[in-house]
């Protein structure tokens, strides 16, 4: 039976990947913009666009109430600039004020009609890096993180948590509320693309010493698994969205220099990716093995499950 979805941030990179595939799929998509215009260039005529800023109440709220399961993706891109307190508090409050009007909507929805269901952006900075892992349990660098792991105290945890227990009360209306802890998302853009412009100019390496690992999963994979989130009653709480072949920075930078035949053999040194991104570039030198354990658990099987698989098929 097709299903009314709402969706805050569905003209994004992810958002309207999933947009689309929900549209495919016989769906109808409710997708809230600050641009109809925009978003209609991009969405195209079928989908239902609603205008308003997630970080505000408003009339917008309203088409929650005929809607059947809602997906929250709103929020401020943590890698356009570099980091000052006024960049910090827009990333945290664009994810953490969003996410509260989205559960005051499906709040104050009629209590017949409101979603059953809140598939909410997370991210793996929701845990500590690996080195931080070791130094408060007996895990080393090599072990897997998983949804059980606890969570860091840097500024993308903090942030992470915030959102997370705001889309939690989601459950105090009687929906189920699904957390999508997700890696670095390889698709038609994104990071891909300002990775491979690097490459091709035969400045690709490492960061830094390289042995970090790097959480990522294929974009088809994110769909899949957000689709799967909105129609699966057995999954709920906390899911790591990653592939499950997690490398090495340094493997990564290896197989997307194959990928595109150029060398990887120009590491950037941390004291100048420190330079290049200031405070991000933490985020950048440092990693943590995580794993999807529940969505394996919950049969979910992953297209992608190795990088040069991934990259294979997002060959430009």
């Amino acid at each position: 039976m097709s299903m009314r979805v709402f969706i805050a941030g569905g003209s994004g990179f992810i958002g309207s990947a999933i947009t689309q595939a929900l549209l495919a799929r016989g769906d109808t998509a409710v997708v809230l913009t600050r641009s109809v215009l925009a978003a209609r260039n991009a969405l195209g005529d079928t989908v239902e666009l609603v205008e308003g800023d997630p970080t505000c109440a408003g009339e917008w709220q309203k088409a929650m109430a005929s809607c059947d399961a809602a997906i929250n993706l709103a929020g401020e891109s943590i890698a356009s600039r570099r980091w000052n307190a006024r960049i910090r508090q827009i990333i945290h409050d664009s994810r953490v004020d969003s996410t509260s009007f989205v559960v005051d909507a499906i709040a104050n929805a009629p209590e017949h009609s409101r979603p059953s269901v809140l598939v909410n952006a997370s991210a793996v900075d929701f845990y500590p890096f690996a080195e931080d892992l070791g130094a408060h349990t007996a895990m080393d660098d090599d072990d897997p993180v998983d949804e059980r792991a606890p969570p860091g105290s840097m500024f993308l945890s903090r942030v992470c948590r915030h959102w997370e227990k705001e889309a939690l009360l989601a459950k105090q209306a009687g929906a189920r509320v699904v957390l999508m802890r997700m890696g670095m998302v390889l698709g038609d853009g994104g990071a891909l693309y300002k990775l491979r412009s690097v490459f091709s100019k035969f400045v690709g390496g490492r960061l830094g010493h390289g042995r970090q690992w790097m959480s990522w999963v294929h974009m088809d994979d994110v769909v899949r698994a957000y689709l799967a989130a909105v129609d699966s009653k057995d999954l709920a709480g906390p899911v790591n969205l990653v592939a499950p072949g997690t490398v090495r920075n340094r493997d990564f930078a290896k197989i997307l220099g194959k990928d595109i035949n150029r060398p990887s053999l120009l590491p950037a040194p941390a004291f100048a990716v420190k330079l290049a991104l200031g405070e991000f570039a933490e985020y950048a030198l440092n990693g943590r093995r995580v794993v999807p354990a529940v969505l394996e658990g919950a049969g979910f099987e992953f297209r992608y499950s190795d990088l040069s698989s991934a990259l294979l098929s997002l060959e430009p």
